[in-house]
């Protein structure tokens, strides 16, 4: 079984399915992925460099994140512009481990995508969809412990993520992960779902 699990910035997604791997199921995460290939020497960077020109290319041969997320958040053309370049190999690796995990024989195949509602690609893919759900201010809270971004920076992520609401409407299953969930609570709720899915 192929599930999709998303959810905003700081709802906690990576932690979730951080349980259900320790469960037994292949944890598949999209953004590890696109960061290898944004990473040095990755399979993106030449297209990056290309579209958007060397300064979107650091010393090290790797994407210069704050620099693209200043453009791509200021002008929309340009995020999706990256995305056409990132998405496509990232969707192609997801289903190079997905294909290498039934061959080991996992049961579970969980793939973590932040993206999954606002891309519109994964549908056909999945068995189910999991989001994972907390209130905005539990998220900017959370991302601005954790990442020195300002809140006003937090914010304008969000803004370009799908709401609350129409995350919540494209889910088959919604766990809280609202800002007094604690881990243990979480952790019962990863173990449920793993029933459910046969760990």
């Amino acid at each position: 079984m192929r599930i999709g699990l998303t959810g905003g910035i700081g709802s906690g997604k990576s932690t979730f399915g951080q349980l259900l791997a320790s469960l037994g199921a292949a944890l598949i995460d999209a953004d590890q992925i696109a960061r290898s290939v944004t990473g040095p020497g990755g399979a993106a960077i030449e297209a990056i460099r290309q579209t958007f020109g060397p300064d979107y290319v650091d010393a090290a041969g790797a994407l210069d994140r704050a620099r693209m997320r200043a453009l791509a958040f200021s002008d929309g053309d340009a995020r999706l512009r990256l995305e056409s370049i990132v998405h496509p190999l990232v969707t192609q690796r997801s289903a190079e481990e997905a294909r290498q995990a039934l061959q080991d024989g996992r049961r579970l195949i969980v793939h973590d995508i932040p993206l999954l509602v606002e891309s519109g690609r994964w549908a056909r893919q999945l068995d189910a969809v999991v989001v994972i759900d907390c209130p905005p201010e539990t998220q900017i809270e959370r991302v601005v412990q954790r990442s020195g971004l300002t809140g006003e920076a937090v914010q304008a992520i969000l803004s370009h993520q799908a709401s609350r609401p129409v995350r919540r409407a494209a889910a088959d299953i919604v766990v809280f992960n609202g800002l007094h969930c604690t881990l243990t609570q979480l952790q019962a709720q990863a173990a449920q779902l793993g029933q459910l899915f046969g760990l």
